[in-house]
C-alpha cells in the first residue's frame, strides 16, 4: 500500500516544499527586483546558488553519518528563520541589500543540507519506489504550476513581507511533516572515520558505477548547452516577440507537461527505465528549437508541454534507479554527487549565454542547444552500463516498518 501515513507525511512535505521553492523564484523577482533592479535579483539568486553548489556534497556525507531526516528538519528550521527575517524587514521597512544577500546565502547552505536526502528517505517511506517518484512528480508539477501564480496574486494584494511570509511558513509545514515521521534504523555511515574521507568514499562510489558517472557527464553538458541557456534566452526571445504573457504561458505549459509526464510514468514501469527515459528526453529539445524558429504561440505552447513530460518522465526513471540501485548507507553522498554535477554547470551555461548569443545570436545558440540535446540522448543510448541497466522489483525494495516513537525517540532512520 502506497499511502501509508509515513508516504502521506513525507508527500505532503516534498510537495509544500517545491511549492515554496516555486514561489521562491519570483519573490526574489518582483520583491528585490522592485528595490534593486535586476542586479538586485542576480546577486541575490547567486547568493543562493554558489553556496548550495559549494555544500552539496558536505550534505550528503552528513546525511549518511547522521540520517537524513533530522539534516532535513534542520534545513527547514533554518530556512524557515531565514525567510522569516526577510519578511520581518519587508514589513518594517526596506530591507538592506546585504541582508538580503546573507538569507539567500543561509538559504542556499540550507537547501544544500536538504536535497542529498531526497532521495535517502524514500525507501524508508514507500516500498514501491517507482509509483511514490511519479505519485510525488504528479504533485510538484501541480506545486510548480501553483507556485508562480500564488507569488505574484500575493505581492500584487499585499506586498513583499506577506509574501515572504508565506513562504517561510511552507517550510514550517513541511519541517513539522518531517518531525513526525515514524521511522526504523535504517544503515548509516562509519561514524568512526572522518567527514573527508566519507566524501572520498563517496567519490569512489560513484565513479564506480559507470551509468551513474556518464548521465552526470551528459548532465554536465546539457548544463552549459542546453539547461543554462534556455531560460535566459528563451525568455527574451519570447517575450521580446510575443509579450511578457507569452513566456508566463509557456512556463505554465511546461508545469502542464510536468503534470501529463508524472502521470505517464505512474502508468509505465519499463524493464529498463534509463533506456525509455533518454528516449522520452528527444522531446525535450522541441522547446529551444520552437524558440529559436520563432513559432507562434500555440506550437510554442505544445513544445513547452512535450518538454515538461519528457523531463518528467525521465526524472521518475531516474531517481527509481538511484534508489534502488545503491546501497543505503550509501545514498545520499551519491545523490550529492549526482547534485553537484548535475547543478554545478549550470549557472556557467547561464553566464556564457549572454556573451555568446551577442555574437552568434540568441537564435543560433538555441539551435545549437537543440543539437546538443539529441546527441546526448543518442550518448545515453550508446552507453551499455546506462542502456543495460533494468528494473528492480518494488518487491525486492522493503522500506523500515513504522515503529513507535515511544521506542526510538529520535525517530532514528
Amino acid at each position: 500500500m502506497l499511502w501509508t501515513g509515513n508516504f502521506t507525511r513525507y508527500f505532503l512535505a516534498r510537495t509544500v516544499s517545491v511549492y515554496g521553492d516555486a514561489m521562491l523564484v519570483v519573490a526574489s523577482a518582483l520583491a528585490v527586483g522592485h528595490l534593486y533592479g535586476a542586479t538586485g535579483v542576480g546577486l541575490v539568486l547567486a547568493a543562493f546558488t554558489v553556496p548550495f553548489v559549494a555544500s552539496v556534497l558536505f550534505g550528503g556525507v552528513f546525511a549518511d553519518r547522521i540520517g537524513a531526516r533530522p539534516l532535513m528538519l534542520g534545513a527547514d528550521l533554518v530556512r524557515l528563520l531565514a525567510q522569516g527575517a526577510v519578511a520581518v524587514a519587508f514589513f518594517t521597512g526596506t530591507p538592506a541589500l546585504w541582508l538580503l544577500l546573507v538569507c539567500s546565502a543561509v538559504h542556499g547552505v540550507s537547501s544544500a543540507a536538504f536535497q542529498p536526502g531526497v532521495n535517502g528517505i524514500m525507501p524508508l517511506v514507500a516500498t514501491d519506489l517507482h509509483r511514490a517518484n511519479a505519485t510525488i512528480k504528479v504533485a510538484q508539477s501541480i506545486a510548480q504550476l501553483l507556485g508562480p501564480a500564488t507569488a505574484g496574486v500575493v505581492f500584487g494584494l499585499f506586498g513583499a513581507g506577506p509574501l515572504y511570509a508565506t513562504d517561510a511558513a511552507t517550510f514550517a509545514v513541511s519541517a513539522a511533516c518531517l518531525a513526525t515521521l515514524r521511522l526504523g534504523v535504517f544503515p548509516r555511515a562509519d561514524g568512526s572515520t572522518s567527514p573527508l574521507r566519507d566524501l572520498v568514499g563517496g567519490w569512489h562510489e560513484f565513479r564506480a558505477r559507470t551509468w551513474i558517472w556518464s548521465v552526470i557527464l551528459v548532465w554536465i553538458v546539457y548544463g552549459v548547452l542546453l539547461f543554462g541557456p534556455l531560460i535566459p534566452l528563451g525568455s527574451v526571445l519570447i517575450s521580446g516577440r510575443l509579450g511578457a504573457a507569452a513566456y508566463g504561458w509557456t512556463e505554465t505549459g511546461l508545469a502542464a507537461g510536468a503534470l501529463l509526464g508524472g502521470l505517464l510514468a505512474l502508468r509505465l514501469r519499463p524493464a529498463r527505465p534509463l533506456t525509455a527515459g533518454a528516449i522520452a528526453m528527444f522531446g525535450y529539445g522541441l522547446l529551444p528549437l520552437a524558440i529559436a524558429l520563432h513559432a507562434g504561440l500555440p506550437l510554442l505552447l505544445a513544445s513547452a508541454a512535450v518538454n515538461g513530460a519528457a523531463w518528467a518522465f525521465w526524472s521518475v526513471m531516474w531517481q527509481t534507479s538511484v534508489q534502488t540501485h545503491i546501497a543505503p548507507a550509501m545514498l545520499n553522498r551519491i545523490t550529492s554527487y549526482e547534485i553537484f554535477g548535475s547543478d554545478g554547470s549550470l549557472p556557467v551555461g547561464q553566464a556564457l549565454a549572454g556573451p555568446v548569443a551577442a555574437l552568434l545570436t540568441a537564435e543560433a545558440v538555441l539551435g545549437f542547444s537543440v543539437a546538443v540535446s539529441v546527441a546526448g540522448c543518442v550518448a545515453l543510448l550508446l552507453i551499455p552500463a546506462v542502456r543495460g541497466l533494468r528494473r528492480v522489483e518494488p518487491s525486492l525494495v522493503e522500506p523500515r516498518p513504522d515503529v513507535s516513537l515511544a521506542r526510538h525517540p529520535g525517530g532514528a532512520e
